[in-house]
């Protein structure tokens, strides 16, 4: 039998990174990300409470393969906090890339968190930079709130979801990634490390159609 999760006012939503470069179209386009919108729009209506967070990177920014001469989107360089994947320019800030789509309609959302814009630091996760000690903010504005159990959606699961779960984990909040609301790169085989890491933390993958709002 499947379990079904009611949500209340100790739970939030966090929809990770639904901006158009990530979607169809954009410069780093994660494959059929535009379908989870609207899922994550329906999925917010059941939350009273939801956080959007961005990517907003500036120009020339570590993490692009145009500001390491010679190198293309994909290789990898090693950086002061270890190795870095280089992907395409992508979600500049202020830039139509770096917005969300216009059909994203999430009103109600609480917070937006900005996230990748230390030039000399990348950030996959919503919770920490790349160099895993620099934080956000997030866990501190979720502890203070008096949120238990985060649900994770968003782009690309296997990136900036990944991080954001394992992190919301090691905060000590209950961790659960709404699968079919994700779509993921998958970059050397980064899809199933996913989902065996998820095994590894205790962080459960589950269908949208589980979660119903309180009456």
């Amino acid at each position: 039998m499947t379990d079904k999760f009611t949500i209340g006012g100790q739970e939030i939503l966090l929809v990770v990174d639904i901006q158009n470069d990530f979607c169809p179209g954009g410069s780093l386009s994660v494959p059929r990300g535009d379908e989870v919108v609207p899922l994550i729009n329906g999925l917010a209506e059941k939350f009273a409470h939801v956080v959007l967070t961005q990517d907003w990177h500036p120009r020339g920014h570590l993490s692009f393969a145009s500001a390491h001469p010679g190198k293309s989107p994909y290789q990898t360089v090693e950086v002061s906090y270890g190795t870095q994947v280089l992907w395409p320019d992508h979600c500049v800030q202020g830039t139509e890339g770096a917005a969300f789509p216009n059909d994203m309609t999430i009103p109600h959302a609480e917070l937006v968190l900005r996230k990748g814009y230390h030039r000399e630091i990348d950030s996959y996760s919503t919770f920490y930079e790349n160099d895993r000690t620099t934080p956000t903010g997030l866990a501190g504005y979720l502890r203070e709130r008096g949120f238990k159990r985060v649900f994770i959606a968003g782009l690309a699961f296997d990136f900036c979801v990944r991080y954001s779960a394992e992190d919301a984990c090691r905060e000590g909040f209950q961790v659960i990634v709404i699968e079919d609301a994700c779509r993921g790169i998958d970059v050397d085989g980064s899809m199933a490390a996913t989902r065996a890491l998820f095994q590894t933390k205790d962080i459960r993958c589950i269908s949208a159609c589980t979660i119903k709002a309180a009456v």
